[in-house]
């Protein structure tokens, strides 16, 4: 049994992480942070965690607590984990961030997409992109690992088999993708109240996404990305658009993904149009995807729950590959319906 922490467990993320290590059949959870929420009994502030945690308290965060855990989870807000892994790494077996604080390789590019220079750029090479599906053996091997978030990894199942093969040309591609508010966070903002989401759809951070950067350096590919706010709870549904290098059909590009995909548990590729409420609660990607004669276009559509394949259900996928486990321990590929 595997001894892990939670650091942020208190947020949406850290919350996913507490519900799957709860079913895990090899994770055991030793400490859970939630310095806002610090005092406060999981059971209060989640109620649907009560059975599985009935006397778990958030606790502030100590590097002395978390030192000898076999596996380290840090589900904190975006910038917070540069601080904290100089101090966790070498004092636990490994260390899985679902920020995107190491997840670009290049230092150079946080001033422009997060607003300020990268505190601890040494350790950018010392991470693994944590995207199971395309960086398995690397992950297999790896301490530090960056779990990649709901946008980039519904783009990046979608458009990166068919870009590394050649198939689509590797600029002008484009990246429309829905959200559901819960990719937001948990603290209350004016823009994700019930009362601005509901009924409502919109377009956010138009050419200037932050995410934008990580999908060009895991798809290969010049990106345009267009996210878009949705009113439901979870799910991610991304419809990205390329140019075929050559001619191809409908039929050769479901070949070429379920190729891609076939050994894979947590893929499903498919002739139905994937829907967000069919991924819902599991860490399960759909794809499919079209040629349009008319236009010359290939279309690649993907869906998965945020929550879960996109976030905390992904890092446990990690973590599993970290740990010598088998890679579905504790997940599901089957969706919540209705």
């Amino acid at each position: 049994m595997a001894r892990i922490g939670i650091i942020g467990a208190s947020g949406y993320t850290g919350a996913e992480l507490l519900r799957l290590v709860a079913q895990h059949p090899e994770l055991r959870l030793s400490y859970a942070t939630g310095d806002s929420q610090a005092g406060t009994a999981v059971a209060d502030l989640y109620p649907s965690l009560a059975a599985a945690y009935p006397d778990l308290v958030f606790e502030p965060y100590d590097a002395d607590r978390a030192a000898g855990l076999d596996l380290v989870f840090l589900g904190l807000p975006h910038g917070a984990s540069q601080s904290i892994v100089p101090e966790l790494a070498g004092r636990v077996g490994a260390v899985v961030d679902l920020a995107a604080d190491f997840r670009l390789k290049d230092a150079s590019l946080y001033p422009t997409w997060y607003g300020e220079e990268h505190h601890c750029p040494e350790l950018l090479a010392r991470f693994t992109y944590g995207l199971p599906e395309l960086h398995r053996d690397e992950i297999k091997a790896a301490r530090l690992v960056a779990a990649p978030g709901c946008y980039v990894t519904a783009a990046s199942l979608a458009l990166a088999p068919l870009v590394r093969s050649g198939v689509v040309e590797r600029t002008g591609v484009i990246v429309d993708a829905a959200s559901g508010v819960s990719g937001a966070g948990r603290p209350p903002k004016a823009t994700t109240t019930f009362c601005t989401v509901d009924e409502d759809f919109t377009a956010y951070g138009l050419l200037t996404h932050r995410h934008t950067p990580e999908m060009e350096q895991v798809i290969g590919a010049q990106i345009l990305f267009t996210p878009h706010l949705a009113p439901m709870n979870r799910g991610i549904l991304a419809t990205c658009y390329a140019r075929p290098t050559a001619p191809t059909s409908t039929a050769a590009l479901l070949d070429h993904l379920r190729a891609a995909y076939r050994d894979e548990p947590f893929v499903v590729v498919s002739e139905r149009s994937p829907s967000t409420k069919a991924t819902l609660g599991s860490n399960t990607c759909h794809l499919s995807a079209r040629f349009d004669e008319r236009t010359g276009h290939v279309v690649v559509l993907s869906a998965l729950d945020n929550l879960t394949k996109g976030a905390s259900g992904q890092a446990v996928q990690c973590a599993n590959l970290m740990l010598g486990l088998p890679e579905t321990a504790g997940l599901t590929a089957a969706g919540v319906y209705p």
